[in-house]
């Protein structure tokens, strides 16, 4: 077997050459998805090598030698660059697993066919020995199955090159490139094939350009890779880098039209199905102009939004970044979201906590007002009238006159310090709910009784009706303590001679009890810190004096024990304060 070498099988053998070492280094260097272009590259260099070797012979039976170890790689390599194609762009092989072994099936049979061809020349009808040129080139007459071969190698590259382009037709300009220079590698060859199958393109009789157009494209798209690290960032790499941020990703560019986006963006938008690539930001948009602004800034800008069309209220924030490749010019826009709910929800848990912390002192301090002036000012009269009874300063008959407004004192001091131990003990330790099947009328006709003297003084009349057979589920001694502070504001602000109204009706599984009086009535001011829970004091009809605690500790009284309360109220004609209260039922022990 000579080898007679001449220019083409020479700049053959070199260059796939060159391919293979390259595509060696370029295995090693790259990660398993973005490897096959190296296979691909391999195969290709093989084929290019033992065709230029071919080149080298002057004996048909040793070209046809070498035609058969050309075909190890010009039927791999339309299968490799499927390959690339299909992981390049992030396929899931655990979706549908059959698909990448079947791709290597036709290659196989066709390299079958390659090798048995003298038993059936389906492949190759004959073979000649073409002595035209200046050197001996192998003459074939093409067999039925020669253009299975041909098929296949330009459905596959074809097909690889579409899966490309369709993958990255509206990708950013970085993957643009990738993509421009990956068609070129898979195009411009079958371009050269096409020629050389048509006989436009043939220097000598049999002389094939094909390999020589793929392997120059390759050693173009291997220095690429190496040299300017082209495929460093693959696009399912980068696209798991994407997906796995929280943050949504809006790409746009220069026509403002979504380059690139991740999954989480579609979460940001009351519209998911509007965002896809392509698509312009004043359809996605439309009701955002906001939003649409960002994409005329030219500097970076945060804004805020809530974002409407959801089951519940988001806050995001958006910032939006424009790019630019190169001077002044800007290409692009990239839009960051993030959901900031949870962080307006802890500022404002923040805000509301500070400001009851706040309430909380100021109530610390009416504490300690109450304890010094209310407080002392009653239990220290009483102790220096027995005092000077005792020194015979005050007769008996004058402490016997005495003892009736002392007395009164007395139920207001005891109303006070009740509800002074009331709210330090919810304050210091939280209070403890028993709840409990309660007589409602049996409360509320011995709540009467206790504050019937208190009423007596200023002529008013305290009215209960409707409690009959009405029994209610709540704790009793918060209950007693709700019904004695309603009632006694309701005295401390009636007008003489007037009535209390003390009602009850049933509403469903519910009672609703009304305290009614025909006094002062509340002005706005205080009806809205009645209904804010914010404490206040005002002087009663006779002068009577209170310490704001007694409301405060019926709403969150009336709260643990699964109840409301409604206020309404005008000046000059009287207040009414409404409770519901859950009715008690065997369910309601039972849960």
């Amino acid at each position: 077997m000579d080898f007679v070498i001449n220019a083409y099988a020479l700049t053959l053998v070199i260059s796939s050459t060159l391919v293979l070492v390259l595509s060696l280094f370029i295995g090693l260097k790259l990660e398993e998805s973005v490897r096959w272009i190296a296979f691909t590259m391999i195969s290709l260099s093989v084929w290019g090598f033992f065709y230029g070797i071919e080149l080298t012979q002057s004996e048909v039976e040793n070209m046809l030698i070498f035609t058969k170890l050309q075909y190890t790689g010009l039927v791999m390599a339309p299968a490799c660059w499927v390959m690339f194609a299909l992981k390049y762009t992030g396929f899931e092989e655990k979706a549908k697993k059959w698909v990448f072994p079947s791709l290597f099936i036709l290659p196989a049979i066709i390299f079958l066919i390659v090798i048995t061809n003298p038993l059936h020349h389906l492949h190759y009808r004959d073979n000649w020995l073409i002595t035209s040129g200046p050197f001996p080139l192998l003459g074939i007459e093409k067999g039925p199955l020669y253009f299975l071969q041909v098929v296949y190698s330009y459905v596959f590259y074809l097909l690889g090159t579409l899966i490309i382009w369709r993958r990255f037709e509206f990708a950013n300009n970085h993957f643009k490139l990738q993509t421009r220079l990956l068609i070129l590698a898979g195009f411009f060859p079958l371009f050269i094939n096409i020629l050389y199958q048509l006989s436009w393109l043939k220097p000598y009789e049999g002389l094939d350009m094909t390999p020589y157009a793929f392997l120059f494209t390759y050693i173009f798209l291997a220095i690429a890779i190496l040299r300017f690290n082209l495929l460093d960032l693959k696009p399912v790499a980068r696209d798991k880098i994407l997906e796995a941020m929280t943050r949504g990703v809006l790409v746009f560019d220069h026509r403002k039209k979504i380059a690139d986006f991740n999954g989480a963006a579609k979460k940001f938008s009351s519209n998911p199905e509007k965002i896809f690539l392509g698509q312009h930001a004043s359809v996605i948009f439309e009701e955002r102009p906001e939003i649409l602004k960002l994409l005329d800034q030219s500097e970076p800008k945060t804004i805020e939004s809530h974002l409407t069309g959801t089951s519940e209220d988001t806050f995001i924030k958006i910032e939006s970044l424009p790019l630019r490749d190169r001077g002044p010019l800007i290409s692009g826009t990239l839009l960051l979201f993030e959901d900031i709910t949870s962080e307006i929800q802890i500022n404002e848990k923040l805000k509301k906590q500070t400001a009851e912390l706040q309430q909380l002192n100021d109530l610390k301090d009416k504490f300690f007002s109450i304890i010094s002036h209310d407080l002392k000012g009653p239990i220290f009269g009483v102790k220096e009238l027995i005092h000077l009874t005792q020194s015979g300063l005050v007769s008996e008959a004058e402490f016997l006159s005495m003892l009736p407004e002392v007395s009164k004192n007395m139920e207001h001091v005891a109303i006070l310090l009740e509800n002074l131990l009331a709210w330090t003990s919810s304050q210091l330790r939280g209070e403890y709910v028993q709840p409990q099947k309660i007589d409602l009328h049996k409360l509320v006709s011995s709540q009467k009784n206790l504050l019937d003297r208190i009423a007596k003084d200023k002529s008013i009349e305290i009215a209960i009706q409707g409690f009959e057979n009405t029994w209610v589920m709540a704790d009793k001694n918060m209950l007693e303590l709700i019904f004695r502070n309603l009632i006694s504001n309701a005295i401390k602000f009636s007008n003489p001679s007037s009535t209390i109204e003390v009602t009850c009706q049933e509403k469903g599984d519910r009672l609703k009890i009304c305290i009614k009086d025909y006094g002062l009535g509340i002005t706005e001011e205080n009806l809205k810190k009645l209904k804010e829970g914010i404490s206040f004091t005002t002087r009663g009809q006779s002068n009577e004096s209170g310490t704001g605690l007694g409301m405060i500790l019926v709403k969150e009284y009336l709260d643990k024990n699964n109840g409301t309360l409604q206020v309404n109220s005008k000046e000059g004609e009287g207040t009414i304060f409404c409770m519901e209260l859950p009715a008690w039922n065997e369910s309601l022990i039972k849960s």
